[in-house]
C-alpha cells in the first residue's frame, strides 16, 4: 500500500501529473484553520500538507501572509520556494516515503518548512 501511496505522489509532485481538486475540498480545506494556527505557533516560512486517496493526490500549501495555494499552484509555489537547482527534487525523494508512510496510517501528511540563513563569514 505504501509503495503505491508513494508512487501516486510521484507522480503528482515531481513528474507534474494533474491533482484532484475534489480531493481537497473534501480533505484538507476544513482544516486550513487548525493549520494556520499551528504555522503560527511554531514560526513556519510556510505549509505544505499533502493527501492521497486511490491514486488521487491533492496539495495545500499556504504562508503566515493567509495565502493559500491548491494542488498544482502549491506544487508550483513550492518548486519557487526551494529555487536553487536540484533542491526541490532532492526534497522530494526525501519526503515521499515518510509522506507515503503517514498516507498508509491514515494520517495527512503536514509539513512546516522553516528557512535557515546560513552563517556569515566571520572574515568577510
Amino acid at each position: 500500500m505504501k509503495k503505491a501511496i508513494q508512487n501516486s505522489l510521484r507522480k503528482a509532485l515531481v513528474l507534474d501529473a494533474d491533482m484532484s481538486y475534489a480531493l481537497y475540498k473534501y480533505e484538507l480545506e476544513e482544516h486550513i484553520d487548525y493549520w494556520k494556527a499551528g504555522m503560527r505557533r511554531d514560526g513556519d516560512e510556510f505549509l505544505f500538507v499533502v493527501t492521497e486517496n486511490r491514486g488521487n493526490v491533492a496539495m495545500l500549501l499556504m504562508t503566515p501572509k493567509n495565502e493559500l495555494f491548491i494542488n498544482e499552484q502549491a506544487r508550483e509555489q513550492l518548486r519557487l520556494r526551494w529555487h536553487t537547482k536540484g533542491v526541490y527534487e532532492n526534497n522530494m525523494k526525501l519526503f515521499l516515503p515518510l509522506m507515503a508512510e503517514q498516507l498508509a496510517a491514515g494520517e495527512v501528511a503536514v509539513t512546516g518548512v522553516k528557512t535557515v540563513q546560513p552563517p556569515s563569514d566571520p572574515l568577510s
